[in-house]
């Protein structure tokens, strides 16, 4: 076993360091040793690196959109030593209320990988034996791909909506548009509104989607006319937006429900008057569950989620502090960018 293993660590604000580190060493009781292959950037990176994460402590290693093999296991599982897997980011007590009634993905003391704790821009990675899943049938890349994805699947479910009913998506980044396409594999009928012309064209173009462009204002206008005057029975905000949040109460449907995909630090003010006529639900949406990632894994095999449009920007860990300091600024087609751990180091 090595002694050491490369990563790249967030030092301080806007400062990446790839680097060797000590190998980790062989698992506790319960953990996995990992050999990671891929990781997704996302916006919680980005917000790392810029110093706008309310919650981190420096220096850290973030990623915690991640795929790879196991190297060694300590503790009973089904999983094997050498087998792809897909990883759950999200380290959970077990013992609390939540956990008790099956939430572990809003543990009160839950640990995510890459923020609370070091993540998986490293070349290893130790994992509870409970937060892997097989890859079986997807690339190391789609693996990866799961857990971003997961929330709006996550999402959806938690809206109850059924299939027929009229759902609008406020937001076209990543997390957005995986609202978005399993909104549509759930069969409601989708409509994702967005301000950037460029990610409204990749929606609608790319994937399939109605757009409404919310760049040019009406939006109330453009939405009542989307639904014949009755508003949207499912709204998504995944926008991380405190005023889209806000406006977004005004375009549910009597007997419709709001979900809050995204967070942010502000207080979320409505109308009482106008959300108790709607007799309408509010109903926020954290992470994801076992279910979620399964559920995910299963539709990306079916073909049913198009990885490789949401795939636009790849690199590897060594040129990685490179590209996500651009990539923090330049946002142009980018959609996921990708690490290949194993690539070019």
């Amino acid at each position: 076993m090595n002694a050491v293993m490369k990563s790249v660590r967030c030092v301080a604000p806007g400062e990446l360091e790839f680097a060797d580190r000590p190998a980790l060493g062989s698992p506790p009781e319960g953990w996995a040793l990992i050999d990671v292959a891929h990781v997704g950037i996302c916006g919680t990176d980005y917000h790392i690196f810029e110093g706008k994460h309310p919650f981190l402590a420096y220096p850290r290693i973030m990623g915690h959109e991640v795929s790879g093999t196991v190297v060694e296991i300590n503790g009973p599982t089904d999983i094997s030593v050498g087998q792809d897997v897909i990883i759950n980011p999200y380290l959970s007590c077990g013992k609390c209320v939540a956990c008790r009634q099956g939430k572990p993905n809003c543990c009160v003391s839950i640990q995510v990988l890459g923020v609370h704790r070091d993540g998986a821009m490293s070349e290893q990675l130790l994992v509870p034996v409970e937060n892997l899943f097989p890859a079986d049938g997807l690339s190391l890349a789609e693996a990866a791909t799961v857990e971003f994805l997961a929330v709006g699947a996550h999402a959806v479910r938690r809206s109850m909506a059924v299939g027929g009913q009229r759902a609008l998506v406020i937001g076209a980044g990543p997390i957005g548009l995986g609202t978005t396409l399993f909104a549509r594999i759930a069969k409601q009928n989708v409509t994702i509104m967005d301000v950037s012309a460029e990610r409204l064209a990749f929606a609608s173009r790319q994937l399939g989607f109605l757009v409404i462009d919310a760049s040019k204002g009406q939006v109330s206008e453009k939405v009542s006319e989307r639904t014949v005057g009755a508003g949207f029975d499912v709204v998504y905000d995944a926008t991380g937006n405190s005023r889209s949040m806000q406006a977004a109460f005004a375009y549910v449907a009597h007997g419709g429900v709001m979900v809050l995909v995204s967070v942010v630090q502000d207080d979320i003010t409505f109308s009482d008057p106008e959300f108790h006529k709607r007799e309408m639900m509010l109903i926020g949406s954290r992470n994801a569950t076992r279910a979620d990632f399964q559920h995910v894994a299963a539709s990306i095999r079916t073909g049913a989620i198009p990885i490789d449009q949401l795939i636009t920007h790849r690199t590897t860990l060594r040129d990685s502090p490179r590209d996500i300091a651009r990539w923090a600024h330049q946002k142009s087609g980018l959609i996921k960018a990708m690490i290949d751990v194993r690539g070019g180091s």
